[in-house]
């Protein structure tokens, strides 16, 4: 890459790093007062509007004290759920889930190496997806003793669909039923909540189903990607880094989904009704991290029942399943606020040549050549522009000296010896600068789709979301930038210029050294192009 388009680039990457820092909006901060104000006054309001049109004309006394539920020790009876996408283990011990891992994704590119885990609890810790009844006439322990009603779930062997209920019952009071519907072709399990009120007068229940995760503080996130509690929440993304986790944060109402993510997996909680959901993000004494939806409350007659309706998202982040849930859940994707728009057809170009070469190492390849092929003219353009600049250099040295002590005639000379060779000074610059954005959208797909994890290349790089194990192909991309310099002298006179040149691609092997090999593979290929079509601009001019 000759040196004015490693200026653009670097120029680029400063103008975003300050775009990034002063107008991209911060991730929302803790609820204040007046968040707080409108999740505990307005949805009430409407809740009792629509509590008043489903209730009787005279309706029984409510109760006025809580009923608060025993707690009881007990043996924990598991319930096993096999699926072609995941095994997941349910939990009697709150009718929660103990397990989930992802059949077609591993920890590591070992063959024998353990599948992806979602749940990460610890023993003494409260499974995901446990339900409570904060703010209600009965509450029930996050761990209550729930039976369920069969022993197991086998949707492998043609089954589409199959149900899993788990019952609490707690006599003259209260029955809860948590209906777990699981599907053979889908990442997603779809839960009721039945509540039926077994006393003699009306109950409010408000139910609240939490994700608890342990936060392993010896697991850092790279400096690209998020692990901690994200939301959608007001049409914006909510994420919370694990080490500003605090004092408890309220948020909502308009809370569309809510949950846990890493840099490729996210459980994520999505209400039924977002309008009259609330959420709370919470940190335990033991790194506990807790991320808890609340619907709307429920008014319950005497030998009636309310319902609540919550569908979980448990998988990889893959942009085309995230955005057939129509929740907006690949929001969770970091493929940036305006550039995604580039990166999503880039993206969608590398898989359609995957699906033919069948190795995206390949197919970055093949995409980088196709991308070059369209800027091709672009480049033409720069490069003879640039050659021609090349020449004038003697010419421009004599006016310098000459009138390097008036600014303003050595501008109007230089501009004037520009129009004398028919020059446009921007001509060799503009055409590279066209060409950022695209770079830059191909750097985000390359960098956060999942498609590219453990994927192999040949020989030694076999993940091309890690970096090259042995830097091999940073090395070899810092020399293919180092005969790009010497094939594009530094003008005559500007030696701040070339010190920054000769160090240019010593800066760029170490930055690129922890780079994943995929993008180190398309940023060597795009260099070993453009050598390419510089030398036959220079033996043509």
């Amino acid at each position: 890459m000759d040196k004015k388009a490693i200026l653009a680039i670097v120029l680029s990457l400063a103008l975003l790093a300050i775009y990034q820092f002063f107008f991209v909006r911060p991730p929302a901060k803790p609820a204040s007062e007046t968040t707080t104000a409108v999740t505990e006054t307005a949805p009430p309001q409407t809740v009792e509007r629509r509590e008043q049109q489903v209730a009787s004309p005279v309706e029984p006394a409510a109760r006025s004290m809580p009923f608060e539920a025993p707690r009881e020790v007990f043996e924990e009876e598991t319930i096993p759920v096999s699926t072609p996408l995941y095994r997941a283990v349910m939990s009697s011990r709150g009718g929660s889930l103990a397990s989930i891992t992802l059949n077609n994704y591993r920890k590591t590119i070992d063959d024998d190496s353990d599948f992806i885990e979602l749940v990460n609890v610890r023993p003494d810790m409260v499974y995901p997806l446990t339900v409570t009844f904060p703010e209600s006439n009965i509450d029930i322990p996050a761990n209550a003793r729930f039976s369920a009603d069969r022993e197991g779930i086998d949707l492998t062997r043609g089954a589409q669909r199959e149900s899993l209920v788990f019952t609490l019952f707690y006599p003259g009071e209260i029955k809860v039923e948590k209906k777990y519907t699981f599907h053979s072709d889908s990442y997603t399990i779809d839960l009721e909540i039945r509540v039926y009120n077994l006393s003699g007068v009306t109950l409010t229940q408000n139910a609240q189903i939490t994700w608890h995760e342990h936060m392993d503080t010896e697991t850092k996130a790279d400096r690209f990607s998020h692990i901690g509690p994200v939301a959608y929440i007001n049409d914006s993304l909510l994420t919370v880094k694990q080490k500003n986790m605090g004092e408890p944060q309220f948020h909502g109402p308009e809370v569309l989904w809510g949950g846990y993510q890493s840099k490729y997996f996210i459980a994520a909680i999505i209400a039924d009704q977002p309008s009259l959901s609330t959420m709370t993000i919470a940190k335990g004494a033991h790194n506990e991290a807790s991320v808890s939806l609340r619907g709307p409350r429920s008014l319950i007659p005497p030998g009636q029942s309310g319902v609540f309706e919550y569908t979980c998202y448990l998988g990889p982040k893959e942009y085309d399943i995230l955005k057939n849930q129509n929740v907006f859940l690949e929001q969770a994707i970091n493929y940036g606020s305006w550039i995604k728009w580039l990166a999503l057809p880039l993206l969608k170009g590398l898989k359609i040549i995957n699906s033919g070469v069948k190795n995206y190492g390949v197919a970055i390849i093949i995409l980088t050549i196709i991308v070059k092929i369209c800027f091709w003219p672009l480049g033409t353009i720069s490069y003879k522009s640039m050659k021609q600049m090349q020449r004038l250099q003697p010419e421009m040295a004599k006016i310098k000296e000459k009138y390097k002590d008036n600014k303003q005639k050595l501008q109007e000379e230089t501009m004037s010896l520009y129009r004398a060779h028919n020059i446009n000074p921007l001509s060799g610059c503009l055409p590279i600068m066209i060409q950022i954005p695209v770079f830059f959208g191909l750097y985000r797909a390359l960098l956060f789709s999942i498609e590219l994890r453990h994927s192999p290349f040949f020989f030694w790089i076999q993940d091309l979301s890690a970096k090259d194990p042995y830097y091999v192909t940073p090395i070899i991309m810092g020399a293919s930038m180092f005969l790009q310099q010497r094939m594009t002298p530094t003008p005559v006179g500007n030696e701040m210029q070339a010190k920054i040149m000769t160090w240019m691609p010593v800066m760029f092997t170490f930055l690129f050294l922890n780079f994943p090999a995929g993008l180190v593979i398309y940023w060597l290929f795009n260099n070993i192009l453009s050598i390419g079509q510089q030398y036959w601009i220079n033996k043509r001019t």
